[in-house]
C-alpha cells in the first residue's frame, strides 16, 4: 500500500511538469499552410479622435497671406497648446476638444473629430477658400501613442512618430510576447471618441491580417495575458514552494529506504 501511495504522489509531481510545460502549438506566430487573402500594402489612416494633438500647416503661393493661419507666425495664441501629457513637453498644435473641434485661428471652431486626414484637409480647405487661392494643408497628430501591457518583455507606453503601425509591429517595440504569454487571446482595446471597444485576436493564426485592429489608432491598448501555468506559478508563494520540496524530499526518503 505504502509503495502504490509513493507511486502515485510521484506521477502526480509528473503530471505537474508535464503540464507546466508550453505545447509548441500555442507559441508559433502564423500557423497553418492556407494563404490568407489581405491587403497589407492598403493606404491606411487614422481617424482624428477627442484629445488628439494636430500639428497644422497652411502652404500657399502667397507665403504672407498663410502667416495667420500657422501657429508658428501667429504668436501667443490660445490655440498654440503645450501637451504636458506628452513625453516632449515641446510638442505643439490644435488639441481636439470634448466635442470633437479645434478653434482655428480666423476661421474659429472647425469640427475634425471622426474625419481622417484626408478628410480633415479639405475641410480646412473648403474653409480656407475665401482667404487664400489654392491652399496646401498638412496635417499630423502628435501624441500618437500605444499602450503595451501584461506578458511582453518590455511593458510600456510607446510614442509612434508615424500613423501606421500594425500589431505586430507594437508587439516588436515591447519585445515580443514572454515564452508564457498567450498569444490566442491577445485583447486590444480601442477608444472611439469615449466608447470603449475591446477585440480578441490569435497571433498563431494568419487571419490575424485581416483583422480591424491589425492596423492600430492612436490611444489603443494592447493586453497580453499570462498562460495559465504562470498564473498557478504566481500563486505560489515561498512556504509554499518550502512545503512543496520538503515533501519530495520526504517522498525520495521513503523510496530510499523501502529499496535498500
Amino acid at each position: 500500500m505504502l509503495k502504490q501511495n509513493i507511486f502515485r504522489v510521484l506521477i502526480f509531481i509528473s503530471a505537474l511538469s508535464i503540464t507546466s510545460c508550453v505545447n509548441k502549438k500555442k507559441i508559433i506566430y502564423f500557423q497553418g499552410d492556407k494563404a490568407i487573402a489581405s491587403d497589407t500594402t492598403k493606404k491606411h489612416s487614422s481617424f482624428f479622435k477627442i484629445d488628439d494633438l494636430l500639428m497644422i500647416t497652411i502652404m500657399s503661393m502667397d507665403a504672407e497671406a498663410t502667416k495667420p493661419f500657422n501657429l508658428s507666425t501667429y504668436g501667443a495664441n490660445q490655440n498654440s497648446l503645450n501637451s504636458a501629457s506628452n513625453t516632449n513637453s515641446n510638442l505643439k498644435g490644435y488639441l481636439i476638444d470634448e466635442n470633437g473641434e479645434i478653434d482655428f485661428p480666423v476661421i474659429g471652431k472647425i469640427k475634425l473629430a471622426g474625419l481622417n486626414r484626408t478628410g480633415a484637409s479639405e475641410l480646412i480647405k473648403e474653409k480656407l477658400k475665401d482667404y487664400l487661392k489654392d491652399p496646401i494643408v498638412h496635417i499630423e497628430i502628435q501624441n500618437f501613442n500605444i499602450t503595451i501591457l501584461g506578458d511582453v518583455s518590455k511593458p510600456g507606453n510607446y510614442i509612434v512618430n508615424h500613423e501606421r503601425i500594425t500589431i505586430i509591429e507594437a508587439i516588436g517595440l515591447a519585445g515580443d510576447l514572454n515564452i508564457s504569454g498567450l498569444r490566442k487571446n491577445v485583447l486590444v482595446i480601442r477608444d472611439n471618441n469615449g466608447i470603449k471597444t475591446e477585440t480578441r485576436i490569435d497571433l498563431t493564426g494568419k487571419e490575424v491580417f485581416n483583422s480591424p485592429v491589425f492596423y492600430l489608432q492612436q490611444n489603443d491598448v494592447i493586453y497580453v495575458e499570462q498562460n495559465r501555468a504562470k498564473k498557478n506559478a504566481s500563486a505560489i508563494n515561498a512556504a509554499s514552494i518550502s512545503i512543496l520540496v520538503s515533501l519530495t524530499t520526504l517522498v525520495l526518503t521513503f523510496i530510499t529506504l523501502l529499496t535498500r
